[in-house]
């Protein structure tokens, strides 16, 4: 191909990228990562984790690249391998969480509690970083829908594509998942 990459579809830089073009693969990072981190920092709440993750899920694509059918849009695709990072890193931290409260009791003393003071006042940024919380506390299949459908404003078919679910399964568990998090601020 003679092709500048910029001008290439996702499916032919996935295609020289297989071919060994390492800078074909640097351009489909180039033009996914934005919403690619959203959508993780959207599921983890933490921006230095929703980095971390973020990398993971580019190094999982490029892995799985062989696996990718042109056909299809590549951030559907995508979307599918950075829920499941994000599921990953979720499932590593309750375990993580587990052992650091498995501390013997003399030691927990010395564990500081990251709950923001009382006296400190309530802005926007600590306003959203609950938002984010809470959003980080729905279930998966409610979270999946919320972050897809309205923050990274998918459709509600490609939202049913990417979680491989009916269109009406993806309104339910919208509402569901708004419902829930209503519930979860109000108690903040």
């Amino acid at each position: 191909m003679t092709a500048s990459l910029p001008d290439c579809s996702d499916g032919e830089l996935a295609a020289l990228a297989l071919g060994g073009r390492q800078a074909a693969y640097g351009e489909l990072v180039r033009r996914h990562q934005g919403w690619v981190h959203r959508l993780v920092r959207s599921h983890v709440g933490s921006m230095d984790e929703a980095l971390d993750v973020t990398q993971a899920s580019f190094v999982a694509a490029f892995a799985a690249l062989n696996r990718y059918d042109a056909a299809r849009p590549f951030p559907v695709w995508m979307s599918r391998i950075v829920i499941n990072k994000c599921h990953d890193w979720r499932r590593r931290r309750a375990v993580r969480n587990f052992f650091s409260m498995a501390l013997p009791l003399g030691e927990a003393d010395d564990v500081a509690d990251e709950a923001p003071l009382p006296d400190q006042a309530i802005g926007a940024e600590q306003q959203l970083a609950e938002a984010m919380k809470a959003i980080a506390a729905l279930p998966a299949s409610l979270k999946d829908t919320l972050i897809l459908r309205t923050i990274d404003e998918k459709s509600e078919a490609e939202t049913a594509e990417i979680l491989g679910i009916s269109q009406k399964a993806v309104e339910t568990r919208l509402y569901r998942a708004r419902a829930r998090l209503a519930e979860i601020l109000k108690k903040v």
